[in-house]
């Protein structure tokens, strides 16, 4: 018998208002730090009412053993919720993922961590050919495109004390973005203006919008790994179709100097999945896709969070596409401007004063 109730793998997180992004972005930004949760993404979410839900419906709870395919952060929530249930987690990874998200993985007690595959669509069916098919109390973690997977991302929408402007939410394979549309649908806030990032790259959903069709990509080469789906879920794509819905794809630099101004301006780190939803603040970006917005506008940004970023790789960011900043706002009353690699110097902000 499957126990009556279960606690949620995640937490009600904090809604902040930020001066700094308020400031650059000509509007009212508020931070929704997703990255505060136990396996530092908003995957807890997610993945975490994904998994509690098998447990509630599964005849056998406690002889489960947890299978997720993941770019990292996925495979992080998955083994941190299954072992809060006191349940095994084996995850698999393409390739492309880093070292240290699979140290991450393993610390966080996954039973097995394989790496395999060019991309997560490879990674994933190697998953379900090779190790589900061969255990009978196996339970596949899907990491994003499955109904309950939204509904715990929907909680995001559910926490907001009023309704927004405007959400901002980057898009890998779309388990955020969908969640985010069916709780401003449960909360009869559906004409809520959705600004939809990706990075180039990674762009899958803004190429099947372009071509009325779902897309896969040939590969990801972007930075923004977690990012990584070469094709989006058809909930997500038929989402992507709706009118509050803008899609945008932003470059590399642009998503590593959102990553360091965030940092900056608000000691957050965070990996280039989520620094491109902080990217839109600066020179004007916000307002050139959504120019409906003014001074008094509410915007929130989920600041989804991420494993797969260190000082040393904020650092290799700065020398790499510092030169990003020779575009973006030189207002010095906002704290990165100061600190920016190629932006003013503490001597300049004092001459300009």
């Amino acid at each position: 018998m499957a126990p009556p109730s279960l606690p949620q793998p995640w937490i009600s997180t904090p809604l902040i208002e930020s001066a700094a992004l308020s400031k650059a972005a000509g509007c009212r930004v508020f931070l929704k730090l997703e990255n505060l949760q136990p396996a530092s993404s908003f995957k807890s979410r997610g993945i975490g009412n994904m998994i509690r839900q098998s447990l509630l419906k599964h005849l056998s709870p406690h002889e489960t053993h947890f299978y997720c395919s993941s770019g990292g952060n996925a495979g992080l929530g998955c083994v941190t919720a299954a072992r809060s249930f006191d349940r095994p987690a084996t995850v698999v990874v393409p390739l492309t993922t880093k070292p240290l998200m699979i140290a991450k993985i393993k610390t966080a007690g996954a039973t097995e961590v394989i790496q395999v595959g060019a991309s997560w669509f490879e990674a994933d069916k190697f998953l379900r050919e090779e190790l589900l098919a061969k255990d009978k109390n196996g339970v596949y973690v899907p990491p994003f495109d499955h109904p309950d997977v939204w509904a715990g991302h929907a909680t995001i929408v559910e926490e907001l004390p009023e309704k927004p402007d405007a959400l901002v939410c980057s898009v890998g394979g779309g388990g955020l973005f969908s969640g985010v549309q069916i709780g401003l649908e449960k909360r009869g806030w559906g004409d809520v203006n959705v600004l939809a990032l990706e990075t180039e790259g990674a762009e899958s959903l803004a190429e099947s919008l372009k071509k009325g069709e779902l897309v896969t990509l040939p590969k990801i080469t972007s930075i923004a790994t977690s990012l990584g789906a070469i094709r989006v879920g058809e909930k997500t794509f038929e989402m992507g179709k709706r009118k509050n819905v803008t899609s945008a794809v932003l470059s590399d630099a642009e998503a590593a100097m959102g990553c360091w101004r965030l940092a900056d301006d608000e000691r957050l780190l965070v990996e280039p999945a989520c620094g491109i939803n902080v990217a839109v603040c600066y020179d004007g970006r916000l307002k050139k896709l959504l120019p409906h917005l003014t001074k008094e506008s509410k915007v929130v940004i989920v600041v989804c969070g991420g494993s797969n970023v260190t000082l040393e790789m904020l650092c290799e960011y700065r020398k790499k596409y510092g030169a990003v900043e020779r575009q973006t706002t030189s207002d010095q009353e906002i704290p990165s401007t100061l600190t920016a690699p190629n932006g003013m110097s503490n001597g300049e902000a004092a001459s300009a004063s």
